[in-house]
């Protein structure tokens, strides 16, 4: 079975090393282009160690797999299967239908639930207990493929995207992709038509999504922190310019509080801030154009007072 593995990243590469002490046959990789600031990419590195071909459509995201290299890659390599591992662009059907068994896609969610691009972001958002990995079938929409394999994961209380996605969806959406190719390999794959009843969409976050509202409950201001981490990071306004917090605890308080009003500076910990129900706590944050720090180290650089206000508008 001719395999093209589409991808980029660590996972791309993990994947491919998977398939490879698997037995399986790739004959080629399609990655995204050379970076212009020289950081390395994983997957074409380990695909040129193993002399597989590596075709790196031009262009930009999300258009670059549209580009006619691509039809004309599958067509000269005449694939069985795509395997796509971590594609941010959408690969035209149209190419897809050119391999012999179409293709297969990795998705961070538990479909036909967070559709689209930024699935944990918004699993977390909202609050799941529960999300999972589903490898499926390529059709001509977007995550709606039949289902092959589906695997579930608890959130803890304290997951945020990097955690979610590194330490349980990343090693799991490996293994279920490498016994996905297999079953399809010896024919025993299902195809589990996915409810569209059930189905939800979500578009990719922006930062006009993760504007803090202090007025709201401090559980949903929480999880949008979180779920907003590693990128693109909780906005708030403080003294005219828009402030990122990347990471927080509720705690309670007998303290008297209106929503964004800085509470307490507690040494060494950070600084609290009033919600529309408990306290939060403040834990790190990042000014425009400076690193992420402690808010310890914050609150006295800024020499932050008590009283001062988390909201407003930028001047």
């Amino acid at each position: 079975m001719k395999i093209v593995l589409v991808g980029q990243a660590l996972f791309g590469k993990d994947c491919l090393e998977v398939l490879l002490k698997q037995g399986e046959q790739i004959v080629g990789v399609i990655t995204i282009p050379d970076d212009i600031r020289g950081r390395p990419n994983p997957l074409k590195d380990f695909a040129q160690e193993k002399n597989i071909p590596i075709f790196q459509p031009p262009g930009k995201s999300p258009h670059r797999l549209k580009d006619p290299q691509v039809m004309a890659i599958a067509k000269d390599l005449k694939p069985d299967l795509f395997v796509l591992a971590f594609v941010s662009d959408i690969m035209p059907y149209d190419v897809i239908k050119l391999a012999t068994l179409g293709g297969i896609n990795y998705h961070p969610s538990l479909l036909p639930k967070y559709r689209g691009g930024a699935a944990i972001n918004w699993a977390l958002i909202n609050g799941e207990k529960e999300t999972g990995i589903t490898i499926h079938y390529v059709d001509a929409g977007i995550d709606t493929g039949d289902i092959i394999l589906q695997e579930k994961v608890k959130i803890s209380q304290d997951d945020t995207v990097g955690s979610l996605y590194y330490d349980k969806l990343y090693p799991l959406g490996v293994k279920l992709i490498a016994q996905a190719v297999e079953r399809i390999r010896k024919g025993t794959a299902p195809r589990i038509p996915q409810d569209s009843d059930k189905a939800t969409y979500q578009p990719m976050i922006t930062e006009n999504d993760v504007k803090i509202d202090w007025k709201n409950e401090a559980e949903a201001i929480y999880n949008l922190i979180r779920g907003s981490n590693p990128s693109p990071g909780a906005q708030t306004i403080f003294r005219g310019e828009a402030i990122k917090i990347w990471d927080a605890q509720i705690i309670p308080s007998s303290l008297a509080s209106n929503p964004g009003e800085v509470v307490e500076i507690i040494e060494g910990q950070g600084f609290t801030i009033g919600t529309g129900s408990e306290m939060m706590l403040i834990k790190k944050v990042q000014q425009p154009g400076n690193a992420k720090i402690s808010a310890d180290q914050f609150s006295k650089t800024v020499d932050l007072k008590a009283g001062e206000s988390m909201v407003g508008h930028r001047v």
